[in-house]
C-alpha cells in the first residue's frame, strides 16, 4: 500500500533529479559554449547562454535551482575557459541572481511576460551599472556594453515569450 507520505518523498526525489540533470545539462552547455563558437566561428556569446540557462531552470525546474545556476554558471564558465573575467563572471551572477529574484518578485503584481522582460531589462541596468564602476577603476580595456543593445532587446523579447507561453505557476 502506498502511502501519501511515500508520494510525497517520490515527487521529492523525482524534482531533486530533474534539477540535477538540469544543471548537468546547463554547465554541459555553458561547458561547450567556446567550443561551438570557434567551431561555428559564431559569436554565440551574443545570444546570451547562460541566460538562456536561467531562463530554462525558471521554467522548468524549482526557484532554488534557478538561483543555484545563477551563482555557479559565471564562474563555472571562467574556470574552464577563463572567460568571462572573473571580475566580469561576478557581476554576471549578481545580474542573473537579480533577474530571478526581480522576476518572482513581480511575478506578484504582474503578468509573467511583462515580469520576465522587466525583470532581464531591471538585471541588466544593475548589471551596466556595476560594469561601469568596473571599468572606471579594475577593467579599463573592457567596453561597457558589448552585445549591441538592438540584439539584447530582440533576446529578451524571444526570451519573454518562451516564458509567456511555457511558464506554468507553482
Amino acid at each position: 500500500m502506498i502511502t501519501k507520505n511515500a508520494l510525497a518523498n517520490s515527487h521529492l526525489s523525482h524534482t531533486k533529479v530533474r534539477a540535477i540533470l538540469f544543471d548537468l545539462f546547463a554547465l554541459a552547455f555553458i561547458y561547450f559554449i567556446p567550443t561551438l563558437s570557434h567551431m561555428l566561428s559564431i559569436k554565440l556569446y551574443l545570444l546570451e547562454p547562460m541566460r538562456i540557462m536561467l531562463i530554462l531552470a525558471m521554467v522548468h525546474t524549482r526557484r532554488e535551482n534557478a538561483y543555484i545556476l545563477a551563482l555557479t554558471l559565471p564562474f563555472f564558465s571562467y574556470f574552464i575557459s577563463a572567460h568571462p573575467v572573473l571580475v566580469k563572471s561576478g557581476l554576471i551572477a549578481i545580474e542573473l541572481t537579480a533577474m530571478v529574484f526581480v522576476f518572482h518578485w513581480l511575478l506578484r503584481y504582474m503578468h509573467r511576460f511583462a515580469a520576465i522582460f522587466a525583470s532581464i531589462w531591471i538585471s541588466k541596468l544593475l548589471y551596466y551599472g556595476l560594469k561601469y564602476i568596473a571599468v572606471i577603476t579594475v577593467l579599463p580595456a573592457e567596453p561597457l556594453v558589448g552585445t549591441p543593445l538592438m540584439l539584447q532587446l530582440l533576446t529578451s523579447f524571444v526570451f519573454s515569450l518562451y516564458v509567456l507561453f511555457m511558464f506554468r505557476r507553482n
